[in-house]
């Protein structure tokens, strides 16, 4: 599989389009200098406790505060808020070494919000989801700065390795390679890219997380809440991180000041593969260049044609999308209803795995598919959406077909659905949702011919370009309307159909 990612910067927002086999499959806009992204680190204040839920509403600078659940503050709390206060009051210290902290006895998991908080409390916090709709953003204590091999837990002391490096030798070599420079209280997560990384390329990463969270450490002490203490990286930056794999073998900038953030980037985590980052400075449209604007508006609407003639339905509300597969043309196609139900349900499911990467859809989707009898069938459509799932990187849980044909797939949401506007405005009614009555059009036209005839200095023939139903009607019987016009003006007149035209358009002009 080849992959490409074009990345078009525009002075508002970011777009970021992921290609797989020239076919999109991921679509990021991201507004640019937008405040509230996951993996923003703030100091917040706790606004109030709510018992009843179990969480705390937190106000780290948003209109609307933030959720903090007690299951999201991570068992050594303690630790970090007794670590929090010491940076606040050692605002003199040596800025490149962090306060020592005795680590404090983990929370009880079954415990309560009121054990550990207090209204008008400063808090570190990270955001874990954006604010979605009506919602502020969903918020964790549990820190972490991601790397593209590493994950850095301040406060954990543990090393873990991705469950999908299966080859114990290489798991504990990683574990070795980083117990050796980790500092004290500082947790690792090796991921799964990293199986057969060098020691001087996790050593490397490790340090730069370290000094990120330095920089965070030091940015707590001199700030008031509620204040950002660390940005998440720049969001192109961040989609290479977790994406970047051999299959790439492109990356598309058409803005300079981007182009060279990403060219940095990945002579950092891959050096040898910089020549991949390629600057775009055609005259054409980066996206219109590449057939990228022509798949977006054919992907991202409200119906989706994916093979034959069958569609699905996609409706989006604020807990529940739906989708529906339609077989359209397709039924005409096989004598079999029962295979041509599988063919269709198999193809659907590929289709509906992309649009849940590209349109970024979360919580729980339920998917209507067409009927059918069979048990094994039913088991072969489960097994065909778990693998087409299976590079989605985000997590996702997916059930087997109900008895009345209904697939049921919770994926996370972390960020608002990709909603796109595939619509344009009407050129009839320019969107107002009426237009002139046409029993008045052939005075209307008549009145512009009128015009045209009046002008001294008008020569030639007049050509009257108008709806192919409208045509028809002035050429009805005789004399026809045409012909009295062509009479009363003393025209050399010419009406002519098109069926570009709106009922009520009509063009005149001279030949």
């Amino acid at each position: 599989m080849n992959a490409e990612l074009f990345i078009h910067v525009s002075p508002e927002e970011m777009t970021i389009a992921l290609l797989e086999d020239k076919r999109l499959v991921e679509l990021r806009k991201e507004k640019r200098n937008v405040q509230f992204e996951v993996g923003d680190i703030y100091v917040g204040k706790v606004r109030k406790l709510m018992p009843g839920l179990n969480a705390a509403f937190v106000n780290v600078g948003y209109e609307k505060d933030a959720f903090l659940h007690y299951l999201d503050l991570g068992q050594q709390f303690r630790t970090q808020q007794k670590f929090l206060k010491q940076v606040i009051d050692q605002r003199n210290r040596n800025q490149n070494e962090l306060p020592h902290v005795r680590r404090e006895n983990d929370i009880d998991k079954n415990g309560t919000i009121t054990d550990v908080l207090q209204p008008g409390e400063e808090v570190l916090v990270q955001v874990a989801k954006e604010p979605i709709s009506t919602k502020g953003p969903r918020l964790t204590s549990e820190i972490s700065l991601a790397g593209r091999n590493l994950v850095l837990m301040p406060f954990c002391d543990k090393i873990s390795v991705s469950k999908k490096i299966k080859s114990g030798a290489e798991r504990n070599r990683l574990r070795s390679i980083l117990q050796k420079v980790k500092a004290k209280d500082m947790g690792m997560i090796i991921r799964t890219v990293a199986e057969n990384a060098t020691e001087e390329d996790l050593v490397g990463e490790y340090e730069l997380l370290y000094q990120r969270w330095v920089k965070c450490a030091n940015k707590v002490g001199e700030v008031r809440p509620p204040a950002l203490a660390l940005s998440e990286m720049e969001r192109a930056n961040a989609m290479l991180r977790d994406l970047l794999s051999p299959d790439f073998n492109t990356i598309y900038v058409d803005d300079e000041d981007v182009y060279e953030q990403v060219r940095n980037y990945v002579a950092q985590i891959d050096p040898d593969r910089l020549n991949i980052v390629k600057s775009y400075s055609g005259t054409v449209s980066m996206f219109d260049a590449f057939n990228i604007e022509k798949q977006i508006r054919q992907s991202c609407g409200k119906a989706v044609s994916f093979k034959s003639g069958a569609y699905l339905i996609i409706e989006t509300t604020e807990a529940l999308n739906v989708i529906d597969v339609n077989s359209g043309n397709k039924s005409k196609s096989a004598s079999d209803q029962e295979n041509n139900a599988l063919e269709v349900n198999l193809a659907a499911a590929d289709e509906i795995a992309r649009q849940l990467r590209l349109r970024d859809m979360g919580g729980i989707v339920v998917v209507d598919f067409i009927d059918m009898q069979s048990s094994e069938n039913r088991t072969k459509l489960y097994e065909r959406m778990k693998t087409a799932m299976a590079n989605d990187k985000t997590k996702h849980n997916i059930l087997p077909l109900s008895k009345f044909g209904l697939m049921q797939i919770t994926r996370q949401r972390v960020r608002p659905v990709m909603n796109i506007d595939t619509t344009e405005v009407c050129p009839t009614c320019m969107g107002k949702g009426h237009i002139e009555t046409s029993v008045n059009l052939p005075e209307m036209i008549e009145n512009a011919i009128k015009q045209e005839a009046a002008h001294k200095d008008a020569k030639g023939r007049l050509e009257v370009v108008c709806n192919p139903f409208i045509y028809a009607y002035l050429k009805k019987g005789f004399p026809s309307t045409i012909l009295k016009w062509k009479w009363r003006y003393s025209l050399s007149l010419k009406v002519r159909p098109s069926a570009s035209l709106g009922i009520v358009e009509y063009k005149i002009s001279r030949g």
